[in-house]
């Protein structure tokens, strides 16, 4: 590598964070995980009540939620639990989940992504067909099976989204592996002897990051919607550990006479999924060089 190229490599980074400042809807989006992040850290330290905790007034009857007050500023559920506290706990809920899913999902679809576009021939077929296969169910039904299968938990839930949601990565991790192997620099390094483990770990995977930085950040909104949607439907989260999904599951009896308990752990939903995809969006119009024209 020459100078000037090393000298290029070392300004990408401030120059892609700089144009990525540059960008208001991206700069919204990275507030909101930096509140909701936050939130979820300091959830021990900043939730008024204990998640657990039931509290009734002695003029409401129990099981009958109360509406958001003083004391208690979302109001409380069924149960007689503070919202805020639950939400606020949810959120590390949504939030390990969609960290530990995404990031096995990513594991699991770059390694067969670039086995197959670099190999080709009979592996490539063999790894793509399968990653077809994957494709060709439909990804919630699969992990409602899988999820059903095994006994819900927090890990489970998070082994079973990222079973289900790799195939979109080793799909566009195949696509670019595809087209960096034909690449004039890569066939110098197999002209000088290079191996296999050198020519993919240190001239493809690097290429490759940026790639994998997007599809990382925008898979985070698609675990935590899909962790939402298996707690709703009962086989995801248990109760009564706090998550978005099952807290609606929880409240939405009394969705008419208590709205208050399915807006609020909705509303955190969408703000989480809509901060992820902006920044997501504003990642890959900066990392990828096809869109900079556009700029």
């Amino acid at each position: 590598m020459t100078d000037a190229a090393a000298s290029d490599l070392a300004r990408a980074p401030a120059s892609a964070w700089s144009r990525l400042l540059q960008r208001k809807m991206a700069v919204f989006g990275m507030v909101l995980v930096v509140i909701v992040v936050g939130a979820a850290v300091l959830a021990p330290w900043i939730a008024p009540y204990d998640p657990f905790e039931q509290h009734f007034d002695g003029l409401t009857i129990e099981g009958a939620p109360m509406p958001p007050n003083d004391v208690f500023p979302l109001g409380t559920d069924l149960l007689g639990r503070d919202l805020l506290s639950r939400i606020l706990y949810g959120a590390r809920t949504s939030l390990i989940i969609g960290v530990i899913a995404n990031g096995i999902a990513l594991i699991i679809g770059t390694l067969i992504g670039i086995t197959a576009g670099y190999f080709r021939g009979w592996v490539g077929a063999v790894l793509m067909r399968f990653t077809d296969l994957m494709m060709a169910f439909p990804a919630l039904l699969l992990a409602i099976c899988l999820a059903a299968i095994f006994q819900p938990s927090l890990w489970i839930v998070a082994m079973v989204i990222a079973l289900v949601n790799w195939v979109q990565t080793a799909r566009v991790i195949y696509t670019e592996t595809t087209s960096l192997a034909e690449r004039d620099f890569i066939a110098a390094e197999r002209t000088i002897g290079a191996g296999t483990g050198r020519i993919l770990f240190r001239h493809i995977l690097p290429h490759l990051v940026p790639l994998i930085i997007v599809w990382g950040t925008l898979g985070i909104s698609t675990t935590v919607l899909l962790e939402a949607t298996l707690s709703y439907l009962g086989v995801g989260v248990q109760p009564p550990t706090p998550s978005w999904g099952n807290i609606i599951f929880e409240n939405q009896t009394y969705f008419q006479s208590a709205p208050w308990l399915v807006f609020f752990p909705s509303a955190a939903i969408v703000g989480l999924a809509l901060a992820f995809n902006l920044v997501g969006d504003a990642l890959r119009d900066v990392l990828d060089p096809t869109l900079r024209g556009s700029d």
